[in-house]
């Protein structure tokens, strides 16, 4: 019997289940956009939240961790396989932690149509499960393939599960930090919220398409909204996304174009890490660009206990978090390869106002949890009833900076204070510049650090060239103000010429 994945009005590449009817959201006839998702968003919102969360059989909610990693797509079914488009699509199963349903649909010659479940699309592994599975089990998610290292193989290029999750790969990278379509009470004492994705619709590709357009119905118990994702693969994968957000409720912290990285230790660790691995992280700094053009640079922590960090910024250019050191040595994991890991730049489209970039840092005890989140806070609160739109573009890359000139902060390490006799009461920084402009200066042209602290005392700073960067290395101690934490600032600059980003550090004694 041959397998077919069936399509309301037709089939897919698979065994034939009937005819389902179109999606309700696509409305009245005509062609599908991105309005209808707007609607059906706004319609969610005026009611009370009703998860689509159906119970599932024992047999798949019972499922341990590697049971349900034992279920695979067959990606001999892929969506659009046997079509030769350029973009395939394979989904998620439900199972195990992945409760919620998530209805898939694909738009072809302007209608939508959903994406009928079949047992037959998967490979089991070794779980027992029957041939007759519920005709509206539905999935979990959905993975973009697209040959994006070599001609004939198709990579995976985007994965769209858990909650509003989403990541993307670049060319020759692997998997790291994960993009989120909303944020809700991140980082307070409450009980925070996670959106789902609950619709997808998928816009089928033309044989030469560069891009694929994705649509998402996104529901929460405060907030409904309709997102539109246009994705292009490549060097750099860019995703341009449109959200349209509609309030039940007020919420005390919305957190747009939320990122959620991983922060174990790295070089600026300054307590005792019993790991062979020098370093473990999946992003090693936050990128903040100013609506005034200034660059700020704050290196990640695993903190002893949680910080809440703000930077306030009014229509900012952009903000990321960023893997900037690529050095094998500097990590030592055949496994993980965390120096392959991307970086994510957010650019707004539009002014967003005033606002600020919040990065939240937990405490984490080992390298399988995202402790790191960060993304914009508008300052206007939220109210009932209230309609938001906001643009932005994310920039999936090894290095979305690549053609910045002036210095970048590449490395931060902190230790005691002195020289022959080390004390631990005070603290040493020493941070290393690099780029284009400063590698482009004589050794002995002379640079200054300006630096600055909100409590305790400043040595003064000393700049010296750095012939293994090219760049310069500031050195400075700070003397502790007991135990209240200091907020410290530093950029270099050749008489008015300012010469890098500002590296920011909160010091915190634990």
């Amino acid at each position: 019997m041959s397998l077919t994945l069936a399509i309301a009005g037709g089939v897919w590449a698979g065994d034939e289940t009937g005819v389902v009817e179109p999606a309700p959201v696509e409305g009245a006839p005509g062609e599908f956009t991105f309005a209808a998702v707007v609607r059906r968003a706004e319609e969610l919102a005026a009611s009370p939240y009703a998860p689509d969360r159906p119970d599932l059989p024992d047999y798949l909610a019972n499922l341990n961790y590697d049971q349900y990693r034992d279920i695979r797509f067959n990606r001999d079914h892929n969506l659009w396989r046997d079509e030769g488009l350029p973009f395939q699509v394979n989904f998620f199963h439900r199972g195990f932690l992945a409760k919620d349903r998530v209805s898939i649909n694909v738009i072809d010659n302007g209608q939508a149509k959903p994406v009928a479940f079949s047992h037959d699309l998967f490979d089991y592994g070794k779980n027992l499960v029957p041939q007759e599975m519920p005709a509206d089990l539905g999935y979990a998610g959905l993975r973009l393939m697209y040959p994006l290292n070599h001609d004939q193989i198709f990579d995976d290029l985007a994965v769209f599960q858990g909650a509003s999750y989403f990541r993307a790969l670049p060319k020759d990278l692997n998997y790291g930090l994960s993009a989120r379509g909303l944020a809700i009470d991140t980082g307070l004492p409450s009980q925070e919220e996670f959106p789902v994705f609950r619709e997808f619709w998928l816009r089928k590709p033309e044989r030469d398409a560069t891009e694929i357009t994705a649509y998402g119905l996104l529901d929460s118990e405060s907030v409904a909204g309709a997102y539109r994702f246009v994705i292009r693969p490549g060097v750099e994968t860019v995703i341009d996304v449109k959200a349209h957000l509609f309030l039940r409720k007020s919420v005390q912290k919305l957190g747009i174009a939320p990122l959620t990285s991983m922060f174990f230790h790295g070089e600026n660790t300054d307590r005792f890490m019993d790991d062979f691995r020098p370093e473990v992280h999946d992003s090693d700094g936050l990128l903040v660009e100013t609506g005034h053009g200034e660059r700020i640079w704050r290196p990640l922590v695993n903190p002893i206990g949680l910080r809440v960090s703000d930077f306030q910024v009014e229509n900012p250019r952009s903000f990321g978090l960023f893997q900037r050191d690529r050095d094998f040595t500097n990590y030592e994991d055949l496994e993980a390869h965390y120096q392959n890991r991307p970086s994510v730049l957010i650019e707004p489209i539009g002014d967003w106002g005033k606002g600020v970039v919040e990065l939240v840092e937990i405490p984490s005890s080992a390298e399988l949890y995202d402790n790191i989140v960060a993304y914009w806070i508008p300052e206007q609160a939220t109210r009932s009833g209230q309609e938001l739109e906001f643009a932005y573009r994310l920039r999936f890359a090894k290095d979305p900076e690549a053609g910045m000139l002036g210095g970048r902060a590449i490395a931060t390490r902190v230790g005691a204070s002195g020289t022959a006799e080390l004390d631990s009461n005070k603290r040493k920084f020493v941070v290393d510049f690099a780029g284009e402009t400063l590698a482009g200066l004589d050794p002995e042209t002379p640079v200054e650090a300006v630096i600055a602290t909100t409590s305790g005392e400043l040595s003064q700073p000393v700049v010296q060239a750095n012939p293994e960067t090219r760049g310069r290395r500031l050195f400075f101690e700070l003397t502790p103000d007991g135990a209240t934490p200091a907020d410290l600032r530093a950029f270099l600059r050749h008489g008015d010429n300012v010469l890098s980003e500002t590296w920011s550090f909160r010091w915190v004694r634990e």
